[in-house]
């Protein structure tokens, strides 16, 4: 007997309060979020805890996650890396280097403009778009 695992109620509800972004920067994911905390003030770090793991053609492919968390508030903001070794997080995105995630807290649209065009003002970033969460497939590997 097989017993299958449905994971749409704790997707549907991890996305419930979540803005993302997709991001155009073709840099390595280390240096990318060094630039996003020296021109955004923020204090993004590799947490190894959430990094992503996929297995994919009998292979294993691990996917960072950055993770800064605004003092005081419920609000935390994450940057995944897209790609690994030739593999995507979400492969309908396979042009975007990185997801940027905001969770917890309520954000305005005014705020998550303000946002974008920091990162926009970073010299590698050539594109950030706002993704919807109802378009994507496999969100699911974006649950931490």
């Amino acid at each position: 007997m097989k017993i299958k695992f449905d994971n749409t109620y704790t997707t549907n509800s991890f996305f419930e309060d979540v803005q993302l972004l997709g991001i155009v920067a073709p840099i390595k994911d280390y240096h990318f979020c060094w630039q996003v905390n020296k021109s955004l003030h923020f204090d993004f770090r590799n947490n190894t805890t959430y990094e992503i793991e996929l297995l994919k053609k009998e292979r294993h492919y691990y996917f960072a996650v950055y993770e800064y968390q605004i003092v005081n508030t419920c609000l935390t903001h994450y940057i995944y890396a897209n790609q690994f070794d030739g593999e995507y997080l979400l492969p309908q995105y396979k042009h975007l280097d990185f997801l940027w995630l905001i969770k917890g807290d309520f954000v305005s649209q005014l705020e998550l403009q303000i946002i974008i065009a920091q990162i926009k003002s970073i010299h590698q970033v050539q594109l950030v778009t706002v993704l919807t969460n109802d378009t994507i497939k496999h969100r699911e590997h974006l649950v931490l």
